[in-house]
């Protein structure tokens, strides 16, 4: 008996590249939103930072901690925490947006800062620092190794990268606003030292 069954019901199969096509938009969506709310990318492409970050490390900072706005606008969906001293963050260059830089936080509103012969003061106290590195020691530059005291402004940050001798930081452009700290640096995913070898012991590792 010959078969009556109508195919009128059935879908419709799609052609291979719309279902590709469909695929990456949804990837390419998804991406967007990750990079948007969740985390930045960033690669170290200086020695500001040695020896906590080097040269080639390829890092996510997460965008969360600090709260989250949409996109273009002022409007927060959430607050956040502020900022903390110690914090390695992922910030706008002061003098181009459009460049991200990474530093330390070392001052935060209302603290007072100072330096004198490298040694860094906050409120008046020498603070510790066992991440910074000192290439020169006897060579004292005014704007770098001697300066202050100067205070925090409200809803500002000071910078200072841990290789104390070779940062542009604070000490050049000055404070960095709140609204203009991108992440804060999370875990490296990628090393990679030039014409060396993967730093396989450096990936996967938490930034602090």
């Amino acid at each position: 008996m010959k078969d009556d069954t109508t195919t009128l019901g059935q879908k419709k199969e799609k052609p291979l590249w719309r279902e590709y096509g469909e695929a990456l938009l949804v990837a390419l969506g998804l991406a967007l939103v990750i990079r948007t709310f969740a985390f930045q990318a960033f690669k170290i492409p200086s020695e500001s930072m040695l020896d906590t970050l080097l040269v080639g490390d390829h890092l996510l900072g997460t965008k969360f901690d600090y709260g989250l706005k949409i996109p273009f606008t002022d409007i927060s969906l959430y607050k956040g925490d502020d900022p903390q001293r110690g914090d390695i963050v992922i910030f706008e260059y002061p003098e181009d947006p459009s460049v991200d830089f990474i530093k330390r936080i070392v001052g935060v509103p209302g603290d007072v800062l100072e330096m004198r012969g490298k040694q860094f003061f906050r409120n008046g106290q020498p603070v510790k620092e066992d991440y910074i590195r000192i290439d020169e020691p006897s060579n004292l530059q005014p704007r770098r190794d001697n300066w202050g005291p100067v205070t925090v402004p409200a809803g500002k940050y000071f910078m200072m990268g841990d290789n104390r001798d070779n940062s542009l930081d604070s000490r050049f452009w000055g404070f960095v606003d709140r609204d203009a700290i991108v992440a804060k640096a999370w875990r490296i995913y990628w090393s990679w030292g030039g014409d060396t070898a993967v730093r396989w012991n450096r990936i996967g590792g938490l930034i602090k």
